[in-house]
């Protein structure tokens, strides 16, 4: 079995993803996918890098080193209303913190933490150590669009998002030998994850789910 076969069917296997960021329960988190169809989240261009509201809040920020070799690409990013903005911002610095710690090889790294917590941090710890231990890194493009938005009526922020992977890969450190998405494989797949506001204003990551297939483009 390939590399790319193992990171779907080993240790990830409850979350069926080649990339998948953090895998953890929602149940209690009102965050089901009925609830948030059909939310406005307004018009925005791609972004691959933190957007000028996000630096507006005037949080200081750890930087997430993402490499040319690998592009986030995020579709729609915005919203007309701040705090769902502020959710959406802090949601896409998640995802990008987690897959730039795989490229660093660093579970430990500060913005890891700084933008999850709970179950969503043990569980991205826990799926960057999979790269690790395989000596894997990524490369190629990720596309995160379609993105609903909404705050709960326990104040938890909860956002949906599909990533499609078909256009990324792993390269092994050691031998640069590049594994993509089987072909047997739906490259789609639907995040849903809640975010709690902290003291300071951010929204941190606290729970992640994902299905592969969900959503497409």
């Amino acid at each position: 079995m390939n590399r790319s076969a193992r990171l779907v069917t080993a240790a990830f296997t409850a979350c069926a993803a080649l990339f998948l960021t953090a895998c953890g329960s929602g149940g209690g988190d009102d965050a089901s996918p009925d609830d948030i169809k059909g939310v406005d989240t307004g018009g925005g261009k791609a972004t691959a890098s933190p957007s000028p509201t996000t630096a507006a809040r005037g949080i200081e920020r750890p930087e997430i080193p993402l490499p040319s070799t690998f592009a986030m690409t995020f579709e729609d990013w915005a919203n007309s209303d701040p705090k769902l903005q502020a959710i959406l911002d802090d949601g896409q610095e998640a995802l990008r913190a987690s897959h730039a710690a795989v490229i660093e090889a660093d579970p430990d790294a500060d913005y890891v933490s700084f933008y999850n917590e709970g179950s969503a941090l043990e569980s991205a710890r826990t799926w960057i150590n999979g790269f690790i231990k395989t000596d894997d890194s990524l490369v190629g493009k990720v596309d995160i669009f379609d993105a609903q938005v909404r705050v709960n009526g326990q104040g938890l922020g909860v956002l949906f998002y599909c990533v499609n992977e078909g256009k990324a890969s792993t390269k092994n450190r050691a031998t640069g030998k590049v594994v993509g998405t089987p072909a047997d494989v739906n490259p789609y797949l639907q995040y849903r994850t809640t975010l709690q506001k902290t003291s300071q204003g951010l929204w941190k990551t606290r729970s992640v789910e994902t299905e592969r297939g969900a959503c497409g483009k």
